[in-house]
């Protein structure tokens, strides 16, 4: 196909030899599969901020780290430059996060290179060589489903013991690779010690899973994965071998109403951001 004008300059630099083909269109990025030499691999284009149907909400943009402090204040005041630092920075957390957890063993694509808005990273296959499915476009047998679950709650828990929270972790992000479930999009992610709605996020992303794996498998509705792995992070003692179970038990006390309200909105904001995933899926 006729090369997009966004893939241009890598194709000047040497970094891509052709593009094959698009492979989707998301909330935040559109998706080619590219040739690099003998490999074949993807390349995310990343969408300008008002193309995309994912905004940058507060929550997790919050103790981002920035280069310097004419960049912070820029990015304060809402400056032509600070709207593009802020685009910069939120297109480089995910590359960060990419090279972190990669590194921290979690099944994430290998990140190749970053140029021009433009993430170039492996291109995760199913069996038979082709773009693996999203766990939303496949249905599971309740062994396969429990399979799964358990295979990326050990993956949440190695993001957690490396410091990150995926913030937006659900069927539509989770590629079901020929050895196993495999997480991407993650401009989003969240430092979990430095982000003041790391521990909702996570529970979130949790009960995202569990969710979509208790359509196959109901026993799964019934179990608090959550507030587990959260409870043994905040007290110092989680670590990616660590044996689940399910259970937790809640504290009981003066209720938090406040608290509760931020909870139904951000179930709503979630909702809403589910039906965006699913129209975009169609």
């Amino acid at each position: 196909m006729k090369a997009p004008k966004r893939l241009q300059p890598l194709i000047e630099e040497g970094l891509i030899d052709t593009v094959v083909r698009q492979l989707m269109s998301g909330k935040e990025a559109m998706v080619y599969v590219v040739r690099c030499g003998g490999d074949t691999r993807c390349a995310k284009v990343y969408k300008e901020a008002e193309q995309r149907s994912f905004r940058q909400a507060v929550d997790y943009t919050e103790n981002r780290k920035v280069k310097n402090t004419r960049q912070a204040r820029a990015m304060a005041k809402g400056t032509r430059f600070g709207r593009q630092a802020q685009e910069a920075a939120w297109q480089s957390a995910e590359v960060d996060a990419l090279y972190r957890l990669a590194a921290a063993g979690v099944r994430v694509p290998k990140p190749h290179n970053f140029c021009d808005g433009v993430l170039l990273m492996e291109l995760v296959t199913d069996p038979n060589g082709d773009a693996a499915p999203r766990l939303n476009d496949v249905a599971f047998t309740p062994e396969q489903a429990r399979a799964h679950h358990a295979s990326l709650l050990t993956e949440v828990v190695r993001m957690l013991c490396a410091g990150v929270v995926h913030g937006d972790l659900s069927e539509f992000n989770v590629l079901l690779a020929a050895d196993g479930p495999v997480i991407i999009d993650l401009p989003q992610a969240v430092d979990a010690a430095g982000n003041n709605h790391a521990q909702r996020m996570l529970l979130r992303d949790v009960d995202n899973l569990r969710g979509f794996f208790g359509r196959f498998a109901p026993e799964l509705l019934r179990t608090e994965f959550g507030p587990e792995i959260w409870g043994l992070y905040e007290r110092g003692v989680l670590h990616p071998e660590v044996q689940l179970t399910g259970r937790f038990e809640r504290k009981t006390g003066a209720v938090d109403v406040g608290g509760v309200m931020r909870e139904i909105d951000d179930a709503r904001a979630e909702e809403s951001a589910r039906r965006l995933r699913q129209q975009a899926a169609g």
